[in-house]
């Protein structure tokens, strides 16, 4: 690792430029004064960063087209199947279901074998899996197809732990948290095209031949797709730069090999306690995100029938307002490193949200359900990039992936419960009685979150070189 040369006039023009910190920062300043001051250590930002966010994102969003594709027209594949709702309802579950025995394993060969070799794998499970979907549109191939989609559900493992570690590797302390939301963009992109498109591709005709034709355009297409990605990511993608963006990742790659312990590490973060607490309060809202969209079309059938293509356009407006929310949180974290407070701001609005939509879902006015459903993604899909960065942040110098991993462990448990007991209360008392019940958890979540201690370790590890360069060119100004 090469380290950054100052002349002493060049130090001391900067200390000249450095503002004092302000009454928010003293605090921090003083944790710092007594702390070993690391060396400055060479930085630079590659503009091919954005390449890797781009192709990375496209990826994730093919991945994430597939787990809707069934569950938002679910009553055409019901009748096309002969198979009843929960079937269908496990075409998407299968994702959460697969994450959880996976995800430890791969966090291992993220640590050990690195973010290409994951990123390249699981882009190859989801072509394989989208080709083996190819086959299966006729009624006798539900087995196939549902193996199809298991397949496909092994890339989302090696997925959902790559934003938070790609932003750190590749991006700027000023940028990171953009970075990690335009990441999350992609599957987010991803669940609005599988809101949207299998309405349009797929309609509910009665010929079973033609509904067939339909269903294999569909499935080609996700297949073309899938593999025009993998052969980007084998030709575009990279490990890391060769010069690491900040401080924390250049002090972090100066651990030896041998001071990492994988199991060690995951020991660490069960017993960070402000962290385990964003872990389940993250899962509880994420597995409300989860069965909503899952659910999505039982719910706006039974109070619209007939309406599969608006039930899409209605789940493909829950995503672009939590893009939109997304893009805002991960900018405005950038600006003011407020992670705490934007994290139960947004969480507390994600349940009024949820509250709003659960009592006006049956007026009769699609209107008002496409407006309740914006606010509602605007805050609880906006919410996704922000328990990430929290994480990072909370437990810095962890691996990203890591913490991540067991992030998208927690919002896989409970969005299999969410979703299958939602699916049973609606069976016996209704879309209100559903969505209630996850009000409930959300209030919880709220309550968890509020109770994180704040401890931006990531933020105190680059503050902590600004103050060592500061203190450098006070010394050679002073002789």
């Amino acid at each position: 690792m090469r380290l950054s040369i100052l002349s002493s006039s060049a130090v001391c023009l900067y200390s000249d430029e450095v503002a004092v910190f302000d009454s928010s920062d003293t605090e921090q300043t003083s944790d710092l004064d007594t702390a070993h001051l690391l060396p400055m250590l060479e930085t630079k930002l590659y503009k091919r960063r954005w390449l890797m966010l781009f192709v990375f994102s496209a990826y994730s969003m093919s991945n994430a087209f597939m787990w809707l594709q069934y569950s938002i027209i679910s009553n055409i594949f019901m009748r096309f199947y002969s198979i009843d709702s929960l079937a269908i309802d496990w075409l998407s579950m299968i994702y959460f279901l697969t994450y959880i025995p996976l995800i430890l394993p791969v966090m291992w060969l993220l640590d050990n074998r690195g973010m290409r070799d994951v990123v390249v794998v699981g882009s190859a499970f989801n072509c394989i899996g989208a080709w083996i979907k190819t086959s299966t549109a006729d009624p006798k191939m539900f087995a196939m197809t549902f193996f199809g989609q298991f397949v496909c559900s092994v890339a989302t493992v090696y997925i959902l732990g790559i934003p938070s570690r790609l932003a750190s590797l590749w991006f700027g302390q000023q940028e990171v948290s953009t970075a990690c939301s335009i990441g999350v963009l992609g599957n987010q992109m991803g669940i609005a095209i599988g809101f949207l498109i299998p309405p349009i591709l797929v309609p509910n005709v009665d010929d079973m031949n033609e509904l067939a034709h339909h269903i294999r355009i569909m499935f080609y297409i996700s297949a073309g797709v899938a593999t025009l990605i993998f052969i980007l990511v084998v030709i575009v993608f990279q490990e890391k730069p060769e010069i690491p963006p900040t401080q924390a990742q250049a002090q972090a790659r100066n651990l030896s090999p041998d001071e990492y312990s994988y199991t060690a590490s995951i020991l660490r973060l069960l017993c960070n306690k402000p962290f385990m607490l964003l872990v389940v309060s993250y899962g509880l809202n994420v597995g409300c995100f989860y069965a909503v969209s899952t659910l999505l079309n039982r719910m706006i059938i039974e109070h619209y029938p007939g309406e599969e293509v608006n039930a899409g356009r209605i789940g493909l407006t829950i995503v672009i307002a939590g893009m939109v929310g997304s893009l805002i949180c991960g900018i405005w974290l950038d600006k003011t490193k407020t992670y705490k407070q934007t994290t139960l701001a947004v969480y507390l609005l994600s349940l009024i949200g949820m509250l709003v939509y659960s009592f006006t879902l049956n007026l009769g006015h699609l209107w008002v359900v496409f407006l309740t459903a914006g606010v509602l993604g605007f805050f609880m899909t906006g919410y996704l990039p922000l328990g990430f960065e929290f994480a990072v942040e909370l437990t810095y110098p962890e691996s990203e992936g890591t913490s991540s991993g067991l992030l998208n462990c927690s919002a896989q448990i409970f969005g299999i419960i969410f979703t299958i007991s939602q699916g049973k209360i609606i069976d016996k008392w209704g879309t209100l009685a559903g969505n209630i019940f996850l009000c409930i958890f959300l209030l919880i979540g709220t309550v968890m979150t509020g109770f994180i201690k704040s401890d931006l370790r990531r933020q105190k590890a680059n503050l902590q070189a600004e103050v060592q360069t500061v203190s450098v060119s006070t010394s050679v100004c002073a002789t």
